[in-house]
């Protein structure tokens, strides 16, 4: 079966839009575009290129696929560690409409976004890369549908924002696999689901 896998950049209190740059996403105000970029380092690069150097097929709501649309097809250097294989893997898109995918191999997952995705679970072939789409994860986490996530988490807060886990999240335990602090705070963590939340006293019997 494959997996499917959540990557993304998120801020301290748990806000995840738009990591990259100013004009990314502006949606309701959002003022601090860009804000991962002075946190970047040899440690969190190092990180990235591994996340992005397994196969993989990506799987992208629609607001993250149009943001990646309209940037990665003119990375055209075919030694680009990312942009090669971006522009070459299947790109599944959860959307509500019906959009026109121009972008080289791209397929709506259609009206039942939860039912294609379990197919493809059930399906042979490489993982099922999730990256940002913030409002499509909430699907995701209520569906139960995560089986690991990679994070990497600054030291920034950032208020308001689209966040990692809203109102889709549901209670699960999850395990740490691997972790790592870059020179400049951020701390990367792999963990993968671990079954329900576990509970406990301190009370002395």
């Amino acid at each position: 079966m494959r997996k499917i896998i959540v990557t993304t950049f998120v801020s301290l209190d748990g806000v995840m839009q738009a990591p990259g740059g100013p004009e990314e996403d502006t949606n309701s105000g959002f003022s601090f575009g860009g804000w991962m970029p002075p946190f970047a380092d040899e440690t969190t690069g190092a990180a990235i290129q591994e996340i992005y150097g397994q196969p993989y097929e990506l799987v992208l709501g629609r607001k993250t696929y149009d943001i990646f649309a309209a940037f990665w097809p003119r990375v055209t250097d075919p030694k680009h560690p990312i942009g090669s294989v971006f522009n070459r893997v299947t790109k599944y898109v959860a959307s509500r409409a019906k959009p026109k995918l121009e972008w080289h191999n791209s397929q709506l997952l259609g009206e039942d976004v939860v039912g294609a995705l379990r197919k493809l679970k059930s399906a042979d072939g490489p993982t099922l890369l999730v990256v940002g789409s913030s409002d499509f994860l909430q699907t995701l986490w209520r569906n139960q549908l995560v089986d690991e996530l990679k994070l990497l988490t600054f030291p920034v807060v950032l208020g308001k924002g689209k966040r990692l886990f809203g109102d889709g999240a549901t209670p699960g335990g999850l395990k740490l696999v691997k972790s790592l602090t870059s020179s400049t705070g951020a701390i990367i963590a792999y963990y993968v689901a671990d079954g329900a939340v576990k509970t406990g006293s301190f009370a002395q019997p």
